[in-house]
């Protein structure tokens, strides 16, 4: 992210593009997916919280990462109330979209395949995500 103060209230499409970069804009703004394994957060194992790029928002805990070998970082949970969830019938396929439910960026996709306690895999584009160690 090209700037880090913190986002309240809705962006124009403009301020996105000037804000973020041109990738982070293609996956949360857009909607697209970074190329599995390329994410600089994948394998990222320090204790911390991970939060949303455009806007700031905490959304996961490492308490809750996991490695599911899919490509991109995964959770079990999500922290209550800061994800919200769409259908999403692109690409042949019924998935759940995830989103920030600050400022609607496109984070990744839920599945019903992931550990307990949950079951479920927030499979998440490295790129939309900042992350800060619990030593900040």
């Amino acid at each position: 992210m090209k700037s880090t103060e913190q986002v309240t209230g809705q962006l124009t499409e403009q301020q996105w593009r000037e804000r973020l970069t041109d990738e982070q804009y293609r996956v949360t703004r857009l909607k697209g997916t970074e190329h599995p394994f390329s994410g600089d957060l994948l394998h990222n194992e320090q204790a911390g919280t991970y939060h949303c790029v455009c806007c700031g928002a905490e959304l996961f805990s490492s308490n809750t990462k996991f490695d599911a070998g899919c490509g991109w970082p995964s959770f079990y949970q999500a922290v209550e109330g800061r994800v919200k969830y769409q259908k999403d019938n692109s690409h042949g396929m019924t998935r759940t979209e995830i989103l920030c439910a600050n400022c609607d960026a496109h984070l990744g996709h839920v599945f019903d395949d992931g550990p307990a306690p949950t079951g479920q895999r927030y499979c998440v584009n490295s790129v939309s995500l900042s992350f800060s160690d619990s030593a900040e």
